[in-house]
């Protein structure tokens, strides 16, 4: 497995994005799109969250691989959630890479630990962006995934902030996916 870190050119530089997939802007789209394009990162950012809870798991200690298990079982259920949003505004949800670079190596138990903060992190900045641009039940979904990763990021690193998925987002808009597909 690869633990290079850094996004490829082609990278929109939005957590979960896969390479080659352009950035749709809302003010050249007609209604919906912006929800429809925030839908499909969140649903990239799952399917790498899935792809980066499995390197925890196999990484992490006895004492926390039941945490690691429920977070990737509740990643996977978003996920599929997800994608059913895709498809009920008209959209094919875009498929998971094959494998993902990983932000850093993950050689042991701390650094698993790390991982998963970190991508609960990531998570909570990629959902924000879809409670500003969704309406109705999608946004209450919304906020509930980002409020749940919030709630997992302190539980992995022990560490708050104010607003979670905000105040952080700046630092992170021009770094690396959690985890970058691989090519």
């Amino acid at each position: 497995m690869s633990t290079t870190t850094g996004t490829p050119a082609a990278t929109t530089g939005t957590p979960g994005t896969a390479p080659g997939t352009p950035a749709a802007s809302a003010g050249t789209q007609g209604p919906g799109t912006a929800e429809l394009t925030a839908l499909q990162a969140a649903l990239r950012a799952e399917h790498a969250a899935v792809y980066g809870y499995g390197v925890v798991g196999g990484r992490i200690e006895q004492a926390r691989r039941e945490d690691a298990r429920t977070a990737y079982d509740a990643h996977r259920a978003r996920r599929d959630e997800l994608a059913r949003a895709v498809r009920d505004l008209g959209g094919t949800p875009d498929p998971a890479a094959a494998g993902y670079a990983l932000p850093f190596p993950v050689t042991d138990s701390a650094a698993a630990v790390r991982l998963a903060a970190e991508l609960e992190e990531r998570l909570a900045g990629v959902y924000s962006d879809l409670v500003r641009a969704a309406t109705g039940s999608r946004r209450g979904s919304a906020a509930g995934a980002l409020r749940e990763a919030a709630v997992r990021a302190v539980r992995w690193s022990g560490e708050s902030v104010a607003f979670p998925g905000l105040a952080e987002r700046a630092a992170t808009t021009s770094s690396p996916s959690p985890t970058t597909p691989r090519t």
